[in-house]
C-alpha cells in the first residue's frame, strides 16, 4: 500500500451525508414521528440529521459538509440546519436515483472532496468522540478507502435486543458504522458498495452482484476473515482498501426503523439525563 497523498496531510476531511429518503413519508419512522423524511425526524427532541451534524461539528476533525438530499427546502424546514447552510457550514447538494449516483455527483460539485468522510443521515446515535476516533485513524491509514466496523460482541454487550445483521466471517461477526472513507479519486470504485444500496448482512446476494462470485463464496461459508475479505474486494475493484475497527458499541445502531428507532431515542435520554 501506499502512503496517503501527502497533499492531503493534515487537511481536514470533507463529509458527505447521505440524507435522501427511499421511502419518503411512507417510512416507518417517518410515519411514527408524522415528518416527510426518516432523517428529518425528531428523536429524543431533536432533529435526526441535525445531532448527526452536530457532532460532526462537535468533532472538530472535519471541514465542509455536504448534505444529499431531494431539495434545499427541506433542510431550511430546520432552523439549525438553515442557520448552518447561511454560515457555510453544511452546503446542499441534490440526491440523484440512488446511493451511487448521488455520491458521484455530489463528488463533482465539491470544491476539494479529498480526503473525503462519507456517512448517513440516520447515525443518531454517532458521537464526537467516534468520529474523532475514525477520521484520525483514517489520517493515519495508506488504503485508498476505508470502512469502519464494530465487532458484534461489543454491540450484544450493551445492546443484546438489537438485532443487527451481523456480517458472520471466520474471525466472528461485525457490523457496519456506515462510514466510509476515501483518500484519492481512485476509491471512488469503491462506489459500488453503494449500488445496490447495500446491506449486505441482509441481502447477501447483492455481494454476488455487487463484487463478484469469489467474495460472494468466501462470505457466504465463511471462509475468509473480515481483512482477508476487504482485500479480495479491493483487489477486484483495483484499489486498496482497510477496515478501521471502532470499539463503540453503539456505533452501527443507524434508526433502520421503528425499533432502532426506540433503542436510538432511549440511548440518547439516558445521555441526556447522565450530563446532568
Amino acid at each position: 500500500m501506499s502512503k496517503p497523498d501527502s497533499k492531503n496531510q493534515g487537511v481536514k476531511p470533507t463529509v458527505l451525508v447521505l440524507a435522501a429518503s427511499r421511502s419518503g413519508a411512507d417510512d416507518p419512522v417517518a410515519r411514527l414521528k408524522k415528518t416527510s423524511h426518516k432523517c428529518l425526524a425528531p428523536i429524543d427532541g431533536v432533529v435526526m440529521l441535525e445531532r448527526v451534524v452536530q457532532a460532526l461539528v462537535d468533532a472538530d476533525r472535519f471541514g465542509r459538509i455536504y448534505i444529499s438530499i431531494e431539495n434545499e427546502a427541506l433542510l431550511r424546514s430546520v432552523p439549525a440546519l438553515e442557520n448552518w447552510l447561511d454560515a457555510g457550514v453544511i452546503t446542499f447538494t441534490p440526491s440523484l436515483g440512488n446511493l451511487a449516483d448521488s455520491v458521484l455527483a455530489s463528488i463533482k460539485a465539491m470544491e476539494t472532496p479529498y480526503p473525503l468522510v462519507i456517512t448517513t443521515g440516520d447515525n443518531a446515535l454517532h458521537t464526537p468522540e467516534l468520529l474523532q476516533d475514525f477520521a484520525d485513524q483514517f489520517a493515519e491509514c495508506p488504503a485508498d478507502a476505508v470502512a469502519g466496523f464494530t465487532r458484534a460482541e461489543t454491540v450484544i454487550e450493551d445492546y443484546p435486543e438489537v438485532g443487527l445483521a451481523y456480517h458472520k466471517l471466520k474471525d466472528g461477526g461485525y457490523s457496519s458504522c456506515n462510514l466510509y472513507a476515501f483518500h484519492n479519486e481512485n476509491a471512488l470504485r469503491a462506489v459500488k458498495i453503494f449500488e445496490s444500496g447495500g446491506q449486505f448482512g441482509k441481502k447477501q446476494m447483492r455481494i454476488l452482484k455487487s463484487f463478484g462470485v469469489m467474495p460472494f463464496i468466501l462470505y457466504k461459508w465463511r471462509l475468509a476473515t473480515l481483512d482477508q475479505l476487504i482485500t479480495r474486494i479491493a483487489r477486484n475493484l483495483g484499489i486498496s482498501a482497510q477496515i478501521i475497527m471502532l470499539p463503540y458499541s453503539y456505533g452501527p445502531i443507524d434508526v433502520d426503523n421503528v425499533q432502532f428507532f426506540e433503542i436510538s431515542e432511549r440511548t440518547l435520554k439516558a445521555r441526556r439525563e447522565n450530563q446532568h
